[in-house]
């Protein structure tokens, strides 16, 4: 809902021209809504200061084909307040090298990884057959919200206990965190800059 690209055009077309072209040309899943010209040093990814991301999972016993695409369905039980609990320990600045994707071309071991972030907030909440996870930092790695989320459910389902997150930081492996949540519940929503 809120990705930013950044790019450089050869020739200069007017801001409200290239969203026009823009929109004409992508699939109508695919639309953008602003298109301005920037300093020349900025970077979508590099210059924001913040980003916030939802991960929404579908509480209902029976999940409508029309959003189901936009949601992970899970009717199965789960303590909710232990995972409400959970996501308060991620809060500050931590190393997240157990949430993150592991990158085949690098070893966990890599001494140039920089997998400390900061998160601002994290918190779930419910709307109606929705629980939503909203989670607000500088920065995140690779399947990081997904990972956090699959883990959450570890902790909802009372496999993990919520203090579990704070071990499974200090590990930093992988491995001891839970599975990645499927792609289909996760949106970009905001990015600060």
């Amino acid at each position: 809902m809120a990705q930013v690209a950044s790019f450089t055009l050869e020739s200069p077309i007017p801001a409200q021209n290239l969203l026009i072209a823009l929109n004409h040309t992508l699939p109508i899943s695919v639309r953008v809504t602003e298109a301005k010209e920037v300093q020349p040093e900025f970077h979508a990814r590099h210059s924001a200061n913040a980003k916030t991301y939802e991960y929404r999972i579908f509480r209902g016993d029976l999940c409508s084909p029309f959003v189901a695409r936009y949601v992970h369905p899970h009717p199965y039980p789960l303590d909710e307040d232990a995972m409400k609990r959970a996501a308060s320990l991620v809060v500050g600045k931590h190393d997240f090298t157990s949430f993150a994707a592991v990158d085949p071309e690098r070893g966990e071991d890599d001494e140039e990884l920089d997998n400390v972030r900061a998160i601002f907030s994290s918190e779930w909440r419910r709307h109606g057959d929705l629980l939503v996870y909203k989670v607000r930092g500088d920065g995140f790695l690779h399947h990081m919200v997904r990972n956090l989320v699959g883990t959450f459910l570890l902790v909802g389902k009372g496999s993990l206990v919520p203090d579990s997150i704070t071990e499974i930081l200090a590990a930093r492996r992988r491995a001891e965190a839970g599975p990645t949540a499927p792609a289909s519940g996760l949106f970009l929503v905001s990015v600060e800059y």
